[in-house]
């Protein structure tokens, strides 16, 4: 059956050079569950000779065993499956053959046994032409046990991959009959998770409406709850943090006072939130990165969602099936969704030399009361491009206030000796050309076509 494939390009690109060099190849790919990891290294090995092995999460010779099988059929060669092998010896049977083994979710070897990565560095060493792809959904695994300095596979990697959700531009493709004010409000629960894309492309497909695809029973229903719990060991704490944050208590002492828990428990639940990377630290743009300047944010908007609106009406959604006042307090949460977008918008720009300087750094600046939604800078040429974004639609009149609330606001940003430009991004922006010939740079829904 034909199984949708979107973009990742230049993964497919690199991946399949890698399978062509001259050389062994030990190559790593990590990134969230659901994120894509599977299909993209199935999809890099079509039409060539492969072994694929997921590793699932039982005993070590379990494991060996199904390799075992999946050898002895790539190689043609029945009596591999009766042969004990070890790891050693049938990767020395695969090394030189042209083969390229992917072994899948490879922490489930390392959960069943720690010593396996030494058995892969002695592997790796002794191979003269192998290509091995390790891939992992447990960041923390990966990057400290297989990228780290202290793994024995630190230093051995030739490519690495960490793979990060689809662009929000990237909607289109899975949903081209969408305009794009109902292509946010599928990304506000998907992100660029093509497994949770797919599963609201089945449900709208059906005939079901936008709230209705997380209704109990349904995999976006308790699919945040099952992955937290697999890599939590007090998930009642972690879960009020994740909330607090959902909730926009982003700050430090806001999130201690929403979760009554003390400063201590905080800091340390959010280092391990980190790790996960299911909650980012961010600071303002172009200023020092301090803790007393820091907000926390969840790592994407499926998590951010479910913390948002499913977690806190389990109840009445097990009971009643829906979550009361739901469009007015999706609507009003789309306008954090939709920075995000914003900010994926002004890279196409950057990147397609369509503003009025390149900028090397984005993202939000804040400072006591103030606040900017992005603040794009190229410090080289000092120059800065100051942004607001609006999730709804704004007369002329609305508009010219808030680029000139905009401008009052810049001067508080220390940028008072740099060229700076004022924009404004909304859901619809009355009489567009006009604000332009007022020296304003103005976006709305329908400049989204450009990039089509």
């Amino acid at each position: 059956m034909y199984e949708q494939f979107v973009n990742r390009s230049d993964e497919l690109e690199v991946l399949r050079k890698a399978y062509g060099s001259g050389r062994k190849e030990l190559i790593i790919i990590y990134g969230r569950r659901r994120v894509g990891k599977t299909t993209l290294v199935r999809k890099s090995v079509e039409r060539m000779k492969h072994v694929y092995f997921f590793a699932e999460e039982t005993l070590e010779e379990e494991n060996l065993r199904a390799f075992r099988a999946l050898v002895a059929k790539a190689l043609n060669n029945p009596l591999i499956t009766k042969a004990e092998l070890s790891w050693e010896e049938l990767f020395e049977l695969l090394d030189g053959t042209g083969v390229v083994i992917i072994i899948d979710e490879f922490p489930n070897l390392i959960k069943a046994n720690r010593g396996i990565i030494s058995k892969f560095q002695k592997i790796w060493d002794n191979a003269k032409d192998l290509k091995l792809v390790l891939t992992g959904s447990s960041i923390s695994i990966m990057e400290t046990h297989i990228l780290g300095y202290k793994s024995p596979l630190y230093g051995r990697r030739t490519l690495s991959i960490n793979l990060r959700p689809l662009n929000f531009f990237h909607l289109h493709e899975f949903f081209p009959e969408k305009n794009w004010e109902e292509l946010v409000r599928i990304y506000g629960i998907t992100d660029g998770i093509p497994s949770y894309i797919k599963e609201v492309q089945f449900r709208l497909n059906a005939g079901e409406t936008l709230e209705e695809v997380f209704q109990p029973n349904k995999p976006l229903f308790d699919e945040a709850e099952f992955l937290l719990r697999s890599e939590l060991r007090e998930p009642a704490r972690y879960f009020a943090i994740l909330k607090a944050i959902a909730f926009g208590k982003t700050k430090f002492g806001e999130i201690v006072s929403f979760t009554g828990l003390p400063n201590s428990t905080v800091s340390q639940y959010l280092n391990n939130l980190q790790t996960l990377h299911i909650v980012e630290e961010k600071h303002p743009v172009g200023e020092p990165e301090r803790k007393r300047n820091a907000r926390y944010y969840l790592s994407d908007n499926y998590y951010n969602f479910w913390f948002r609106f499913i977690y806190p009406n389990r109840s009445q959604l097990l009971e009643f099936g829906y979550i009361e006042g739901f469009e007015d307090e999706y609507n009003r949460y789309l306008g954090f969704v939709f920075e995000k977008i914003a900010e994926q918008f002004l890279k196409w720009l950057n990147k397609s030399g369509k503003l009025p300087f390149r900028f090397t750094e984005i993202g939000k600046w804040w400072c006591k009361t103030e606040e900017i939604d992005l603040v794009a800078l190229n410090r080289g040429e000092k120059k800065a491009l100051l942004v607001e974004v609006k999730w709804r639609d704004l007369s002329t009149r609305e508009a010219r206030g808030i680029l000139r609330d905009l401008e009052r606001k810049s001067e508080v940003t220390g940028l008072e000796k740099w060229e700076r430009s004022y924009a404004l991004i909304a859901k619809n922006i009355e009489e567009k050309e006009l604000l332009k010939d007022e020296g304003w740079l103005v976006w709305d829904l329908r400049d989204f076509e450009e990039i089509l």
